[in-house]
């Protein structure tokens, strides 16, 4: 009998988070109660990975879009953000986790900003996993800022059109410093990537489960891990 390949984990996973409505209302309950059952995920999902030997892990937890959803549902998203921004310093510190944020802290409320920074500073030095949630995070937002940053260094002399290579847009990305990821999972069955790092995910790996992120497990994420093992990954980005 042939002898299994042990599996080679993927460095930085990203996911897309969905179907906590839907899969609240196929129990019978309000939407807020799929969103809270999917922050809970996020907890479990967070450790597995890092006990497979996943390095970085990025969320995105909520859009520039979702600001168009009912506002009974985004005050009750901001609400939950505010108890989970609570629950995962404790979480860091346990598991000796780095967190970051990613999108325009600008647009959030000034009591959220400060818990971000709190959990930024806390966590900065830690040698775990490396968690990255996006919040208030559209890849084209992403991009324009980006883009805005570079014609003011312009202006102010600090760099021509000749240096601005994509290592340098790269650097002025959310993102900056972290690997591009290997494998993008969505959830619920949507196939499509929703204006999440658009720059990052050009030689991305995509997987797509029709789970809903309440019901993902780390035996779905071995499931996901497995099909990224099954993958040509050549070299030369080609």
């Amino acid at each position: 009998m042939a002898e299994e390949k042990e599996l080679v984990m993927p460095q930085h996973v990203a996911i897309i988070l969905d179907g906590n409505g839907r899969w609240a209302k196929s129990k019978g309950m309000p939407r807020n109660y799929g969103h809270v059952q999917g922050a809970k995920t996020v907890e479990v999902i967070c450790e597995e990975a890092y006990r497979m030997g996943i390095q970085y892990l990025t969320v995105y937890a909520f859009s520039t879009e979702n600001w168009n959803r009912p506002k009974e549902e985004v005050d009750a998203l901001m609400k939950l953000l505010r108890n989970y921004m609570k629950t995962c310093l404790t979480t860091a510190k346990k598991n000796r986790m780095c967190v970051r944020v990613l999108g325009d802290k600008t647009g959030l409320d000034e009591d959220i900003r400060k818990r971000i920074a709190e959990l930024e500073n806390a966590t900065k030095d830690n040698d775990g996993l490396h968690f990255q949630i996006a919040l208030n995070y559209g890849g084209r937002d992403e991009i324009v800022r980006a883009v805005q940053k570079i014609v003011k260094k312009a202006e102010e002399g600090e760099i021509t059109a000749e240096g601005v290579t994509e290592a340098y847009l790269s650097d002025m990305l959310d993102t900056r410093g972290l690997p591009e990821p290997d494998l993008l999972i969505r959830t619920c069955n949507e196939q499509r990537i929703s204006n999440f790092l658009l720059w990052q995910l050009a030689y991305t790996e995509f997987y797509f489960t029709p789970v809903a992120w309440p019901d993902f497990s780390k035996e779905e994420l071995v499931k996901a891990v497995e099909a990224y093992n099954h993958r040509d990954r050549r070299y030369g980005r080609i």
